[in-house]
């Protein structure tokens, strides 16, 4: 079975994803991680700005906003 990876920054409004992996050769992993972006973890977006950045999730029960490109590190299924 072929599970349908995206990345954090592809999810809809109400979308639920659990992060499967993170890319650690961006910049802003380990900051990624510090925050709760964590292997296993299910996130949800929240909510998008105008332009797409910054984007809210919903992790661990908290509201966490990150940069697009932060969240084009962290892939989802």
């Amino acid at each position: 079975m072929v599970m349908n990876m995206k990345k954090a920054s592809e999810l809809q409004y109400g979308e639920k994803g659990k992060i499967d992996k993170i890319d650690f050769s961006h910049p802003s992993s380990q900051r990624i991680i510090e925050i709760g972006f964590t292997p296993g973890q299910e996130i949800e977006l929240i909510n998008k700005s105008f332009f797409n950045d910054p984007l809210a999730f919903s992790v661990r029960g908290s509201l966490v906003a990150i940069r697009k490109n932060e969240a084009d590190c962290i892939s989802v299924s």
